[in-house]
């Protein structure tokens, strides 16, 4: 690959950013946003994408090509003066796990505190939780803080909110994955606790800023959240609750699940997944408790397994 070359002034930084909002505007017909996720990550540069995508197969770009490159850094620059922080899938800082699923998104949008290898679990459940729901939500966040990890939760009501509120009154760390613009606040009532999570810890979107909810971007959501975490917990579901989404794509995604006897006896999709791989189900504070140990030690000895693959050089015959 040849030298960048960026117009004066321009950051690189600012350039691949426009080049990968550019590609996603575009919205060539069978090129998803994961597509595009994809292959810029593959090739190492959305700038290079965007030039190939204006040559096309001819040898004379196309005009409009100049024009929607230039309306996406005027965007990124806008949205750097309003002090919202983009990250592309190609920066160092771009959350690690979140790279290794099929699902990964082209950007985030964050605010707070940025951790590249986030160390934590999803904490997540119904909106309508039971007084029981939102104690094991309560006792769920408390051990991981405990445990120095890491919150993860939808800002959603429920046992979402009681998640994050137990992670900051433990002083701990939480990271809300919202399903709407970083700009937004949904649902309305949770404006201060997200307020308060990006002062404490990390509010992260995968939409444009100032997108609204839909009924798609939050599963959409659920599968990042997914991605982001070492594993999920979930708390308490009903049969049709979103959170079944999240259960299964962690399984897809190779990460550990834990669910509570609640979801395993009392839904037919919970029943389903008992049994599957990396499905773990409990029955207490002390039964989770034990149960995430053992997955950080799975983490540890996978780690540990990974770094001496790595190191393995073969000898000279």
């Amino acid at each position: 690959m040849g030298a960048r070359s960026y117009p004066v002034g321009m950051s690189p930084d600012v350039e691949q950013h426009a080049a990968l909002v550019a590609l996603l505007r575009a919205k060539v017909r069978g090129y998803t946003w994961h597509d595009v996720a994809t292959d810029v990550w593959m090739v190492g540069d959305a700038m290079a994408l965007w030039r190939d995508r204006a040559t096309g197969d001819g040898l004379v770009a196309d005009p409009r090509t100049g024009a929607e490159l230039a309306s996406a850094r005027e965007d990124v620059l806008r949205w750097r003066d309003q002090g919202l922080r983009l990250i592309s899938i190609l920066d160092e800082d771009f959350p690690a796990r979140l790279r290794d699923i099929r699902e990964a998104p082209p950007f985030l949008f964050a605010s707070g505190h940025l951790t590249p290898d986030d160390a934590g679990m999803s904490v997540v459940g119904s909106r309508k939780a039971s007084d029981r729901g939102h104690q094991v939500a309560r006792a769920a966040a408390q051990i991981l803080a405990d445990k120095g990890l890491t919150v993860i939760a939808g800002l959603a009501e429920g046992i979402d909110t009681t998640a994050h509120e137990t992670a900051l009154e433990a002083g701990g760390r939480t990271v809300a994955f919202i399903g709407t613009g970083i700009t937004r606040h949904y649902p309305a009532r949770n404006r201060a606790l997200q307020e308060e999570i990006a002062r404490r810890g990390l509010v992260l979107s995968q939409f444009w800023p100032d997108a609204a909810p839909t009924r798609h971007s939050f599963p959409i959501r659920n599968s990042a959240m997914s991605g982001y975490g070492m594993g999920t917990i979930v708390v308490e579901a009903g049969e049709t609750s979103g959170t079944r989404i999240q259960a299964r794509v962690a399984v897809e995604h190779g990460r550990p699940v834990i669910l509570t006897d609640m979801v395993a006896e009392r839904t037919r999709w919970g029943a389903a997944l008992v049994g599957r791989p990396g499905v773990r189900v409990v029955t207490g504070a002390g039964d989770l408790s034990r149960t995430i140990d053992e997955v950080l030690d799975q983490q540890d000895a996978l780690g540990r397994a990974l770094d001496a693959f790595a190191g393995f050089a073969p000898t000279a015959a």
